[in-house]
């Protein structure tokens, strides 16, 4: 861990859980949940539930979420941190989320099937590749009619934040909900709070996220946290890398594909991309 880092990673287990995953902290939860939803929904309080949800009997899939909460109106809310993207990310988002929806039933007596809110709220070191936009870095997802496109059922709600899409500079903070993503990307990388972060909130933030408040016991899980975290980079990274090098192989692929097409001699193409004349004429 390099000696000039003063906060917690809170894309860490450990830095997440403890910013936002216990009750002391829990106004931290509170409002950096509020300025997610929006004007959807304000929360005044909140209860932890437990994390790890059983299936309907001991052979079903468990889901473990990060954070699993409940607010007064007795509406879930699913939190959860990814930081490695996955092939199958949307169907386990998906999945958790029936979880809160089936434990609404009622055992042994008459039900009308009137469910309560259930909210997904992903915050994700990533970004959705098939997004057209990219500069949205939130994405609401409900259930619509594809022809009226208007929200068919208003109580099931995904909310992603893609962390790596959000780009703005302190001095370009406008929001509170700007400067809760702004933290988040950055707190790491922070020696003091910004002038822009005065609010009360994050005055209890950063003192919650200081490295040296940390107990030994809570130093050691942190460092172990910290090393999967990097590791998670490291993986993604060389993935990242991957991906450049071969789309840049795509592109002369079709290049040469496209020179061969007007009549450029192949000694020329060679010349002029490194490849073999054998690699040429099998294009």
């Amino acid at each position: 861990m390099s000696v000039e880092e003063k906060y917690i990673n809170p894309f860490t287990d450990f830095g997440f859980k403890k910013l936002f995953g216990t009750e002391f902290n829990k106004e931290l939860l509170i409002d950096f949940l509020n300025q997610v939803l929006e004007d959807k929904e304000q929360i005044k309080e909140l209860s932890y539930l437990n994390t790890e949800n059983q299936g309907k009997t001991e052979t079903d899939r468990k889901a473990i979420f990060d954070l699993y909460c409940e607010n007064d109106k007795g509406e879930k809310f699913i939190i959860e941190l990814q930081n490695v993207r996955q092939e199958y990310f949307k169907d386990r988002s998906i999945f958790y989320a029936t979880f809160p929806i089936q434990e609404q039933a009622p055992k042994g007596r008459e039900w009308d099937y009137y469910l309560k809110a259930v909210y997904t709220i992903g915050i994700l070191n990533f970004a959705f590749a098939e997004s057209s936009d990219k500069d949205r870095y939130k994405r609401e997802v409900q259930l619509l009619d594809k022809e009226t496109f208007e929200v068919f059922y208003e109580k099931l709600t995904f909310i992603y934040l893609e962390m790596p899409r959000f780009k703005k500079r302190e001095d370009e903070l406008v929001t509170h909900f700007e400067k809760w993503m702004y933290v988040l990307k950055n707190l790491p990388k922070l020696q003091e709070r910004p002038q822009k972060l005065q609010e009360k909130v994050f005055e209890k933030l950063f003192t919650e996220a200081e490295l040296a408040k940390l107990t030994l016991e809570e130093m050691r899980t942190y460092e172990e946290s910290l090393k999967v975290y990097r590791d998670n980079y490291s993986v993604m990274e060389t993935m990242r890398k991957e991906a450049r090098e071969e789309g840049r192989q795509e592109k002369q692929i079709e290049i040469v594909k496209e020179l061969k097409k007007n009549g450029v001699a192949i000694e020329l193409i060679a010349k002029s991309t490194g490849l073999s004349k054998e690699e040429i004429e099998k294009l």
